[in-house]
């Protein structure tokens, strides 16, 4: 059996943004570089978003880096978990 550590970063937040729009009926293809609002998540949903990068990733997003910018796309937050993750080394 696969574990999801197992899996790419960029496969694993397309877990978690796609488990979020299926939370909310949206049934459609998210690229990496789609812009998730536009693909229809609310701004609550980005703070769900953020919160379940943090646990899946076991790292702590600083205040400074909760920026919209940051969750505008999977590649966007994938780059943010790749210097969070850098960081920790």
């Amino acid at each position: 059996m696969l574990d999801r550590t197992d899996l790419q970063s960029t496969d694993r937040l397309t877990v978690l943004v796609r488990a979020l729009l299926v939370k909310r009926s949206i049934d459609r293809p998210v690229g990496h570089r789609d812009d998730l609002t536009e693909s229809g998540l609310s701004s609550l949903d980005i703070v769900t978003l953020m919160l379940s990068v943090e646990n899946e990733f076991e790292v702590r997003i600083p205040e400074s880096e909760m920026v919209p910018a940051n969750f505008r796309s999977i590649a966007r937050i994938d780059a943010l978990v790749q210097r969070l993750l850098g960081e920790l080394k």
